[in-house]
């Protein structure tokens, strides 16, 4: 048996960086590494149905969830950032 359940913080980053056409544009590995960092500072919220979070969600909620996603993604790439820089110099 599979379960439909998800990371309601996985669903709104991968959105989010869609929306930024960033996953066209980034490197497969470099996109991957940003989310798993991102993720791994974010809370975890688990849902079943995507159809049901968008009717039921509250939008003071989703705009604080987004504005976690992106303090978090920020972290993340200036992270990234400064770990590509220090491979480079190895």
């Amino acid at each position: 048996m599979q379960l439909e359940i998800r990371n309601y913080y996985e669903v709104l980053l991968m959105e989010m960086l869609s929306d930024e056409g960033l996953m066209d544009e980034l490197p497969e590995d470099y996109l991957a590494d940003l989310c798993c960092v991102t993720l791994n500072q974010l809370p975890v919220r688990y849902i079943r149905h995507l159809v049901d979070t968008y009717f039921f969600e509250d939008y003071n909620e989703l705009k604080r969830m987004k504005e976690e996603i992106q303090t978090a993604l920020e972290k993340s790439r200036a992270f990234l950032k400064a770990n590509l820089h220090k491979e480079e110099n190895a």
